[in-house]
């Protein structure tokens, strides 16, 4: 029998195994195994995993969200995951977790290093609230909470992956307010068209709720901009496939204005769920062929890993510099104009004990 010349697509609706759903490729989450494998190394690590004081203090000036970006692209990085973004005249606020700790608990888990720069009642109008995953560093329920009560957020559109309604009900949110996205779908709210994408990662909030809900990566395509936020991901062949539906044009230089990729909480026993800054650039080649920035995610903030929490900078700072990568490097808190081609290193990591 000849061989089948058709192409695999990865790009396609998640699947489910009775309840769970499942990875795009075959991929392997640790267990108890994992849990054994790598407690000694944490009893045993030398590494500065959180800094010797904390943060900052870093301060996000809410007067500058009077004028909109010349650029009509700002970003604002929270810390983590967390940004909003201010592209062709509409906000997004990604990824909320205003919480002290990454945890299901207030008196354990993964600290922050630095307090929030603004208060939740402090933000601008948002249009959009973009929840990827439900992990206790993505989706912060007293930050939802509080989020579902302020001025700011009141006519916001909460948009999400499957499952994860239902978390933000129970966490205030009404539910003629959320949207919840398979892999492949888009919704459109004003001049801004959302869609998910698939990722490598998992779901869960507690010991027996694993890829019960659904876990995703987004673009944000407005008139003028386009943005991809991979929030939690492993490697994978399915980055080529998501740039070939957002390929440069004569009026767009590259796909992608900015990657946002995780670099941050990696370990080999956990790289098929976790870039990491070697697979994160590896992954924006394939993303942003022709062009456009790397803005490193998913550090600075929580110690999730074995690595010096400086690591993942550092790392991704080498790999720019040889491959002649642009990165997009902020200042927590600062809102920064995106401009075409023009990177931004600001180094705040450098001049923190």
């Amino acid at each position: 029998m000849a061989a089948s010349n058709k192409t695999v697509s990865y790009l396609k609706r998640a699947e489910k195994r009775g309840r769970r759903f499942l990875n795009p490729v075959p991929t392997t989450v640790g267990g108890l195994g994992v849990v054994f494998k790598v407690l000694p190394q944490y009893v045993n690590n030398r590494a500065e995993s959180e800094p010797k004081r904390p943060l900052g203090p870093f301060r996000t000036d809410a007067n500058a969200f009077a004028a909109a970006p010349a650029s009509g692209l700002r970003v604002t990085w929270f810390g983590h995951s967390a940004l909003l973004i201010e592209m062709d005249g509409m906000r997004v606020l990604v990824d909320p977790v205003w919480e002290q700790r990454a945890s299901p608990f207030s008196f354990m888990g993964p600290k922050r290093f630095f307090q929030p720069t603004i208060a939740l009642d402090e933000l601008p109008k948002i249009d959009v609230v973009l929840i990827s995953h439900d992990h206790y560093d993505h989706l912060g329920a007293a930050t939802v909470r509080r989020l579902a009560r302020v001025e700011a957020a009141a006519g916001a559109r909460w948009v999400t992956s499957l499952g994860v309604g239902r978390r933000l009900r129970g966490f205030g949110v009404r539910a003629a307010q959320i949207t919840e996205l398979d892999w492949t779908e888009s919704v459109g709210v004003g001049t801004l068209k959302v869609t998910a994408w698939p990722s490598r990662h998992f779901s869960g909030r507690g010991m027996f709720d694993r890829f019960t809900t659904l876990w995703s990566s987004y673009v944000l395509e407005g008139p003028e901009h386009r943005v991809y936020f991979g929030a939690d991901s492993g490697w994978w062949e399915g980055f080529e496939e998501i740039a070939a539906q957002y390929e440069a044009t004569a009026e767009r230089r590259s796909g992608f204005d900015v990657a946002m990729l995780e670099i941050g909480a990696f370990h080999s026993l956990w790289d098929g769920i976790h870039l990491g800054p070697d697979n994160a650039v590896k992954a924006f080649a394939a993303l942003s062929p022709g062009g456009g920035m790397l803005m490193p995610i998913h550090w600075g903030l929580f110690n999730l890993a074995l690595h010096g929490w400086k690591e993942p900078v550092e790392r991704v700072l080498e790999l720019a510099d040889e491959k002649g990568i642009k990165l997009w490097l902020p200042v927590p808190g600062r809102p920064s104009e995106v401009v075409a081609g023009v990177e931004l290193r600001s180094g705040w990591w450098t001049s923190q004990a």
